[in-house]
């Protein structure tokens, strides 16, 4: 019975996981094109795959650590002992594709970070432009060079008057 609730919870774990690749590819599409509605329900859709993950994997570890007692935190090749060997053929070959599509998933958000990073570069250089820094920002007398009629005060107070 356990065996068989093992093998349901990583065939379970790999579709979420590709599932959420999945997401990831068209994330990358919509950071690409700056639609922030349509990245605001990507994310939400994210949030959701990710929770069904997290649920998933404690159902894993669950009937893990029922299947090895003597293990306290007990892996898939840890409860391989108890399949037969057609099943723990497969079993293998699903965790080496979980392995593979989480590593393509983890390349995947690396890429869409570093794309929302270029984003946000792009922003704050562009909100520069639009909205140049004043040159001097400091209290103090005008400098030696300038003269006392260029001198202009952005103050509202004026206190010489």
């Amino acid at each position: 019975m356990s065996a068989e609730a093992l093998s349901a919870s990583i065939e379970k774990l790999l579709k979420l996981h590709k599932s959420l690749y999945e997401l990831a590819v068209k994330k990358t599409d919509i950071i690409k094109t700056g639609d922030m509605e349509a990245l605001d329900l990507m994310l939400k859709d994210e949030q959701t795959h990710i929770a069904a993950i997290e649920q998933t994997e404690k159902e894993r570890q669950k009937t893990a650590r029922t299947m090895v007692p003597q293990v306290e935190q007990p892996t898939v090749s840890d409860c391989l002992e108890s399949f037969d060997a057609v099943e723990q053929d497969r079993l293998s070959k699903m965790v080496n594709e979980l392995s593979l599509i989480v590593h393509s998933l983890k390349e995947k958000n690396y890429l869409n970070q570093q794309l929302i990073h270029q984003s946000l570069q792009f922003v704050h250089f562009s909100m520069g432009l639009l909205r140049p820094q004043p040159t001097n920002i400091n209290y103090g007398p005008p400098s030696k060079n300038q003269k006392p009629s260029e001198h202009h005060s952005s103050s509202v107070f004026n206190s010489e008057a």
